[in-house]
């Protein structure tokens, strides 16, 4: 498929995505602008233009955001595709609610992200 002919399919629909952020923005009472601006995340943001898109729609300044504050498997994940996952746990870990959560089966969180970062090095 032609890269032209993608972008022709793509940036309508987030366009619309972003309205509807938009407006979801302004329902619960942020309807007069993001002043410090808008933090794009998740695999998304990496689309060429994405940026100016969201700039444009939010009229705001906007970045896209990388994952911050990790070690070990940084090339692994330094890309906005895993920013929000490693918020989430850097948010859980912070709040000592690491040790609490559980997976579906049972296993403890620490138990689960060692799996995970075993099965990274395996990749990576």
């Amino acid at each position: 498929m032609r890269r032209q002919l993608l972008g022709r399919i793509i940036e309508p629909r987030f366009e619309e995505i972003l309205m509807l952020v938009t407006e979801e923005l302004a329902r619960v009472g942020y309807d007069d602008g993001l002043a410090s601006g808008v933090v794009l995340t998740g695999g998304s943001a990496i689309l060429e233009g994405a940026t100016k898109l969201a700039e444009r729609v939010f009229r705001s300044p906007v970045r896209v955001g990388n994952p911050l504050q990790i070690g070990g498997l940084v090339d692994a994940v330094n890309s906005p595709m895993y920013s929000t996952a490693v918020g989430l746990v850097l948010q859980a870990v912070s709040h000592g609610e690491a040790g609490m959560v559980r997976t579906a089966n049972g296993r403890r969180f620490g138990e689960m992200r060692n799996r995970i970062v075993e099965w990274l090095r395996d990749i990576f």
